[in-house]
């Protein structure tokens, strides 16, 4: 399971090609935002969950 601030990996890449994105709010949305150029987006925790290809480095690993 993931959780806040943690790195994933989507399906499919950014459009500025990076493929690595931070958790910055977990709820009934979620907000990601892209390591590659900064661009944030929300997306419903359905969606997320689709979409969602791994988790790259856990929030806990980070510390």
């Amino acid at each position: 399971m993931y959780n806040l601030h943690d790195v994933v990996e989507m399906k499919k890449p950014h459009a500025c090609g990076a493929n690595e994105w931070e958790i910055n709010r977990i709820g009934a949305d979620i907000k990601l935002t892209c390591q590659g150029c900064g661009h944030q987006v929300m997306m419903t925790r359905h969606d997320f969950d689709k979409r969602l290809k791994r988790i790259l480095r856990s929030a806990s690993e980070q510390d």
